[in-house]
């Protein structure tokens, strides 16, 4: 990167005044959590299942359970990068209004930033809950289930399907995220979209729509998006250590 690029990214930074954070799975890339979607990533050699499938067969909910906890811990072990603290130090100083994310990590949120700041479009993998009354289990409650025979857990409040707190393929987006986003991404004067290939709708429409409404619109990603050519600014470079660079942290 360009120390030009450097200067006009935290000149940027120095002026905004609401900023709303878009971030995909190339901010988490950094912490050793694969992407889902990449050219290497997970479902290039495992499909997905689809959510109409996990409802309707406890076999197919079995699969998705093994697989769970088959997996190792690389997420739940993962810790926040150069590139989650960046976007922590522009809180801190009280630029930050909110942090759109199709990631399910939750790190963000343990990087430091409060819950309430941040909008998880595709929910949490670091948690469950059941379908029916939306009570919360804890992953390691579901696994000491689980582990006894592969035994598919229901939810001990009503019997209900007990799932990831993710949006799985076919599930629909939820409702409150997509409008608190909505919300935050027409008041905003600089959008930020960080590691997002920007072709996952319709969480990838909010950058655009951004722009459209006058906000400056930044882009940092490895690879180029079709949104490059209306950015005012685009870095084709590492996250965390541009914001290293751009916040002097």
């Amino acid at each position: 990167m360009s120390e030009t690029e450097i200067v006009e990214l935290s000149a940027m930074f120095d002026a905004a005044e609401n900023i709303v954070v878009f971030t995909g799975a190339g901010i988490s890339t950094e912490s050793g959590i694969p992407d889902f979607r990449g050219p290497n990533g997970i479902w290039k050699t495992m499909t997905p299942i689809d959510f109409s499938d996990f409802v309707a067969s406890e076999d197919v909910r079995r699969e998705s359970w093994r697989r769970k906890f088959s997996g190792g811990s690389t997420m739940s072990d993962a810790e926040p990068n150069a590139g989650h603290l960046g976007v922590l130090e522009l809180d801190r100083r009280g630029k930050l209004n909110a942090v759109i994310t199709q990631n399910v990590d939750g790190l963000h949120q343990k990087s430091g930033i409060d819950d309430g700041k941040v909008i998880e479009l595709h929910g949490n993998a670091n948690y469950a809950t059941c379908l029916d009354c939306h009570k919360r289990f804890e992953l390691s409650e579901i696994a000491s289930i689980f582990n006894q025979n592969e035994t598919v857990p229901y939810c001990d409040q009503c019997g209900g399907i007990l799932k990831t707190a993710t949006i799985s393929f076919g599930q629909s987006m939820p409702e409150v995220p997509m409008a608190r986003s909505q919300e935050a991404v027409m008041s905003c004067d600089l959008m930020l979209a960080m590691g997002s290939s920007l072709t996952v709708y319709p969480a990838a429409a909010f950058p655009r729509i951004a722009k459209q409404n006058g906000a400056r619109l930044v882009i940092i990603n490895n690879e180029p998006t079709d949104l490059d050519a209306v950015c005012d600014l685009v870095l084709h470079e590492p996250i965390g250590l541009t914001l290293s660079a751009a916040l002097n942290i």
